[in-house]
């Protein structure tokens, strides 16, 4: 992680973990008494993207660290769990909904432990299963360079039964969960796409051999492993590409080491496509076959994601018959057309992906 400025909140700044932050960055830190005009600063910027990517926000989360996934009523939901402990990322891929969903845009990492600790002990009493994950305001594995966070997590969640913790992301910073007695109570995911897509839309992410390697190397040290095909592009040759894909995850990780599998295609509002415009002239992803869809998202006119999504649903159960495969965000006519079967409404595909953390993480509810 490369970090140009960082900038400490005034009310933070005698705070441990922040301390230790900084000391392992070995900036200078500049003091915030007021966000707002960092904020402007920020969007102040020709690319404010890319400014937000350069500077680092050590402040406290002063909601709930526990979120729930911020799915809608017309597209079938996992019951996901976001564990909010820092926002954006200092990858850069064009479609990233993130470059429109903070505002601004801007490296944050909250230091308050110990209000994290006592989410975590709320979590930890349930009854249910639960499934938790820090990869979707951030990638959950940008930040080992000075924190030990990740540490932290796993041990935290090796110590109870009804809980898996997943860490997605595209890089390869995998050094520190060598050691860890994680108790396969933490999942490590990856993000995959096709190197086509990885090449032109992904900058300073890991390649596809890296992330399969990465995800090999894991799973000789025990972690159960899940993967996301999302978003998909379709452009011409898309298909065997993405096959090629498949058939490589296949050669390199046992299907018995992986949870689930998830589908989706490439999604947005409106807002992010001036965006990539911007920020990304030479991608044509934005300009593909779109209609609005219930949530006001644009996706791909649905016979072609469900085109896509029978043949790679095909591939997957081909390779890995007994591996959970499921979609992100679809509706019901894709299910049935593709999968057979329409989970119900009533948080059934949570519970499909809950009876496979505990198959495969050993979880004890």
């Amino acid at each position: 992680m490369i970090i140009k400025k960082l900038f400490v909140d005034a009310n933070v700044r005698t705070h441990p973990e922040a301390r230790r932050i900084v000391a392992n960055i070995g900036l200078a830190p500049e003091w915030v008494d007021d966000p707002i005009s960092l904020y402007q600063w920020i969007s102040a910027a020709d690319d404010p993207v890319s400014r937000g990517k350069s500077v680092l926000y050590l402040t406290r989360n002063r909601g709930g660290f526990l979120k729930p996934c911020p799915g809608t009523r017309e597209y079938t939901c996992c019951d996901y769990q976001i564990l909010h402990v820092a926002s954006f990322c200092t990858m850069d891929c064009s479609y990233c909904i993130l470059q429109s969903y903070f505002h601004p845009p801007m490296l944050q990492f909250f230091i308050n432990r110990e209000d994290l600790d006592r989410d975590l002990d709320t979590l930890f009493a349930r009854t249910q299963v639960s499934r938790v994950g820090t990869g979707e305001f951030s990638d959950s594995l940008i930040w080992e360079s000075w924190t030990d966070l990740t540490d932290h997590l796993v041990f935290r969640f090796s110590q109870q039964q009804r809980a898996v913790l997943e860490l997605k992301t595209k890089t390869v910073n995998i050094q520190r969960l060598e050691k860890l007695d994680h108790q396969r109570k933490t999942i490590v995911s990856w993000s995959l796409n096709t190197p086509t897509v990885m090449k032109s839309e992904e900058r300073r992410t890991a390649s596809l051999d890296a992330r399969l390697s990465a995800a090999a190397q894991c799973q000789q040290w025990g972690y159960p492993l899940a993967f996301h095909f999302d978003p998909m592009i379709i452009y011409k040759g898309c298909e065997e590409e993405y096959r090629q894909v498949v058939k490589q995850l296949f050669q390199r990780i046992s299907p018995e080491n992986i949870v689930w599998i998830s589908l989706g295609t490439f999604r947005f509002m409106p807002a992010l496509k001036p965006v990539i415009a911007q920020r990304f002239p030479r991608s044509k992803i934005p300009y593909g076959e779109f209609i609005t869809g219930l949530d006001n998202k644009m996706r791909y006119f649905k016979p072609l994601r469900i085109a896509l999504y029978r043949r790679m649903a095909d591939w997957i159960r081909e390779a890995a018959p007994q591996v959970r495969v499921y979609y992100c965000m679809e509706d019901d006519a894709v299910w049935q057309q593709t999968m057979g079967f329409v989970p119900s409404a009533d948080g059934g595909l949570g519970r499909l992906l809950d009876d496979s953390a505990i198959r495969v993480c050993g979880l004890n509810p």
